[in-house]
């Protein structure tokens, strides 16, 4: 634990409030979208490790389509509507994440919650990305998101963890709306989401 670390929780608690608040009209406008292009439920959720590799619920917008092997909607890409695509690279589809936050489950800034199937496929470092909360954005996402590889992914997430601090996580914050203005490596450049990580991937 560093001395930043109860500031920094006070913050999420007070910046990720006012945020949850103040977007309420966008989320129930988005919901309405979401309710009418792509159905129900309206939010994705799907447990994910956290601080200390404990699984929390994380709550997102819903992007794609249902599976339905009759209408050849198997695949993520082929599940990926332009409406699902929109919202993942404006990160409208994160508004909800923000109740993670204020819960206590993520933090603004850290490195990205991800699947509970990975944890066994770490490395010894790679797994020290669970020795902070996960964040909605992170050093990962403002280095290029899904346009990096998951070595290169992992040992930023590892440099936030050993270099956290309030200039960093100002900077991360100021860094995220300008990629995400640009809506830039949302896609891995191959595949509309990225691809899984199977593991032994090295920075």
């Amino acid at each position: 634990m560093k001395p930043y670390d109860p500031l920094k929780r006070a913050i999420d608690v007070v910046v990720g409030g006012v945020a949850l608040v103040l977007s309420l009209p966008v989320q129930l406008a988005l919901a309405v979208l979401v309710r009418r292009k792509l159905g129900s439920p309206v939010l994705f959720r799907q447990q994910r490790p956290g601080k200390d590799e404990k699984v929390f619920e994380l709550v997102k917008f819903r992007t794609m389509l249902e599976t339905d092997d009759a209408r050849g909607l198997v695949t993520d890409e082929e599940r990926m509507t332009s409406f699902g695509s929109f919202l993942r690279s404006t990160s409208l589809d994160e508004l909800p994440t923000l109740w993670n936050v204020v819960k206590g489950d993520m933090s603004l800034v850290g490195p990205r919650p991800l699947m509970v199937r990975y944890l066994d496929r770490y490395t010894a470092e790679q797994r020290r990305r669970h020795e902070v909360r996960p964040g909605v954005t992170g050093l990962a996402q403002v280095g290029g998101r899904n346009a990096i590889g998951w070595g290169e992914k992992f040992a930023k997430d590892v440099e936030y963890v050993d270099t956290r601090s309030l200039h960093l996580d100002i900077l991360i914050l100021v860094r995220t709306v300008a990629t995400v203005l640009r809506r830039h490596g949302i896609s891995d450049g191959s595949t509309r989401t990225m691809a899984e990580f199977m593991g032994d991937e090295p920075a």
